[in-house]
């Protein structure tokens, strides 16, 4: 079978065909490092590094290039600076920001089961790209200086706005805000604008200043991928206006109909049915997940659903994969595995990463696994969980710890277990309720039963997590 893959620019899935199967080239648009990464940051790492394993499978690892880029010039950062370290030189308190914030999103996405990337450029390390990129703008037509800011002119592009499909005399006659008089069109972007001697700036033809969001990754990709790629992926909120903006200043800039062949989009995050936010309480970081749940998990979770549809992340929906991969690590094969995709499971990839036909194909072998030994397809099942990034071994040793844990209060869980059964028997069901609750906090699952010789009601107990 081939590889298919939805391109959103064509808005239809489509035989990926590289430029060069020698070296098969992607880029994906990673974090903004002014904080801890989100959840939702969490969801493009993991589906693009799922795609990366197969396109490794398919043409050979060292034939794959990977970039995936570190926005650390941005005003967020800047602001984070000010807030956190105030009196310290801007430029080092902006240091000490995107070195806090980097190597801990390197610690969470290795946790979630992600292989490094080829290249992970930082915006800070290609400004002189920046600057020629925008000289060649200029130089062409494309662009132009005014009120101290470097212009992006989207009329000088026919088809700007095919990616998104939004037409640009919609957005001129769509405008709801007043048009800076400084440009020539409502939907012109920035690609240079002048710092204060309070921000960080780097000197350029158009004075001191620092670049605009969108021409950074068109000149991260450019450098180590060339003028025209393979596949770019990133998140569906990416599409309008970050990715449309690239494609039309790498376009412009090379003078080539397409910046990269594919264009892929994960869907949207939402945590417990609404859109994550600070103003709501439910704003949470990949690393508020992993202390309490391992990486292997939160991928497993993200995975159950097929990454261009929406997923709604509950405490629920992570428990109820936990005990998926419990159950995995107790039927699968307990020996070291090498990764390797099963017929069935490849196949599923193959379609546009559909992962949950993948998860139901794993679900299949689990049903035909004995549980009297390890046969063919216990070892299958631990070969697929290790190519698709999710360590079995790993997950065991997660469980095991957290059992150790529990029972180290075994003192405390049989108190509570006789409290509850004296409040039932005292028909005090709220307080027995309440007991039970404490104790499927704990990670313990309750049975009650009646002993078979006296006909007593007793309680059973067991650790689940």
């Amino acid at each position: 079978m081939t590889l298919r893959i939805y391109n959103t620019l064509t808005r239809t899935k489509e035989d990926f065909v590289p430029l060069d199967a020698g070296n098969v080239r992607m880029y994906v648009c990673g974090p903004t490092v002014y904080d801890f990464a989100h959840i939702g940051n969490a969801r493009p790492a993991i589906v693009f590094d799922v795609l990366f394993r197969l396109l490794r499978h398919l043409y050979g690892p060292e034939h794959v290039t990977y970039v995936r880029n570190i926005t650390d010039v941005d005003d967020k950062i800047n602001a984070r600076a000010l807030r956190d370290y105030p009196g310290v030189p801007l430029n080092d308190a902006i240091r000490r920001v995107t070195e806090t914030t980097y190597e801990q999103y390197q610690k969470d996405v290795t946790a979630l089961g992600c292989l490094p990337p080829t290249q992970q450029p930082r915006a800070t390390e290609h400004i002189q790209g920046m600057i020629d990129m925008i000289r060649a703008l200029i130089g062409r037509g494309h662009a132009y200086e005014a009120s101290g800011e470097v212009l992006f002119d989207v009329g000088s592009m026919p088809d700007y706005g095919r990616l998104s499909q939004r037409k640009l005399e919609d957005q001129q006659a769509g405008a709801r805000i007043a048009v800076e008089a400084h440009k020539k069109n409502p939907a012109d972007f920035v690609l240079w604008k002048q710092s204060s001697p309070e921000e960080p700036g780097w000197d350029s033809p158009w004075g001191r200043g620092r670049p605009g969001w969108h021409i950074e990754c068109s000149v991260m990709s450019k450098a180590h991928l060339g003028e025209v790629f393979d596949i770019h992926g990133g998140g569906l909120d990416l599409i309008f206006p970050h990715h449309e903006n690239e494609i039309a200043q790498s376009r412009c800039a090379h003078g080539t109909t397409v910046m990269a062949n594919y264009w892929m989009h994960n869907g949207f995050l939402q945590v417990e049915g609404q859109k994550m936010s600070k103003s709501l309480g439910n704003f949470t970081t990949i690393a508020d997940v992993l202390r309490d749940w391992p990486g292997g998990v939160a991928r497993f979770n993200m995975l159950r659903t097929h990454y261009r549809q929406p997923i709604d992340w509950t405490v629920k929906g992570i428990e109820t994969s936990a005990a998926i991969l419990e159950d995995f690590w107790r039927a699968a094969s307990s020996s070291t595995v090498s990764p390797k995709p099963s017929k069935l499971v490849e196949q599923g990839l193959l379609d546009d990463l559909n992962t949950s036909e993948v998860v139901a194909e794993l679900h299949a072998i689990r049903k035909q696994i004995s549980m009297n030994g390890e046969g063919p397809r216990a070892i299958e099942l631990a070969e697929n969980l290790e190519f698709l990034g999710i360590s079995l071994s790993s997950f065991g040793e997660w469980l095991k710890a957290q059992n150790r844990s529990v029972l180290s209060q075994t003192g405390k869980i049989e108190d509570l277990v006789n409290a509850r059964l004296a409040a039932r028997k005292a028909k005090n069901w709220a307080e027995s309720d309440r007991i039970r609750d404490e104790l499927l906090a704990m990670g313990i699952q309750i049975k009650d039963v009646k002993d078979p010789a006296t006909g007593e009601l007793k309680t059973d107990w067991e650790v689940r997590r």
